[in-house]
């Protein structure tokens, strides 16, 4: 589940870090944004944070920034390493950028493939869980049962075209708009709706 501990504080914040690393991105335009909605995938190991950011400022496009949290270092991904941070109940964290985690990757192909959507907040209140609807809902076009195999998805490669991130993820291809809104040429996707949109496509799924 996507449990969440509402008195926790994290050295440097979720914002700190995406501050400091869309600079580095070259789809990122250089105007200061925020998160104006968010969704999550739960981990079916229950071991790694999972989190999609929609990164908006008046008169500017929607920015796309899946995130992952994990307890410690993803062999391999060093490149997509956005930073690391100080969880005050869980310790040091490690984010990494989703396009470049298996983790996301599986959990959003299998909600595009089954027409599935994210998992709500569970905040850990001491006593119990109490759940919450996240502010952005996803949800995947495709039809194919629930308990459906999805790939395995192991080692990522990825690159960027203009607004897109393209993941070569085995047998399949992901296109996911960095940002909101461009051209994801795909047969099966994934939509979100926030606050300041509705059925937008962030994300498709395509033979390799």
């Amino acid at each position: 589940m996507a449990i969440v501990h509402p008195n926790a504080t994290l050295t440097p914040s979720k914002r700190e870090l995406m501050d400091a690393w869309l600079p580095t991105r070259s789809w990122y335009d250089g105007q200061e944004r925020k998160p104006v909605g968010s969704f999550r995938f739960d981990d079916p190991a229950g071991e790694v944070g999972l989190e999609g950011f929609l990164l908006g400022a008046e008169g500017a496009s929607t920015l796309f920034l899946p995130q992952t949290y994990r307890g410690a270092e993803l062999a391999g991904a060093e490149d997509h390493l956005i930073g690391t941070t100080e969880h005050s109940v869980l310790g040091p964290r490690w984010v990494y950028d989703g396009c470049g985690d298996p983790v996301f990757l599986r959990s959003l192909v299998h909600a595009i493939l089954t027409g599935g959507t994210g998992a709500d907040h569970e905040f850990d209140v001491g006593n119990g869980q109490e759940s919450q609807a996240t502010n952005a809902q996803v949800r995947g076009s495709g039809g194919a049962p629930a308990d459906a195999d999805v790939p395995e998805i192991d080692a990522v490669g990825c690159h960027d075209e203009g607004p897109l991130t393209i993941v070569d993820a085995g047998p399949l291809e992901l296109v996911i708009a960095r940002i909101v809104g461009a051209p994801v040429e795909a047969a099966q996707t994934l939509t979100v709706s926030w606050k300041g949109g509705s059925d937008v496509v962030i994300a498709g799924v395509r033979p390799a």
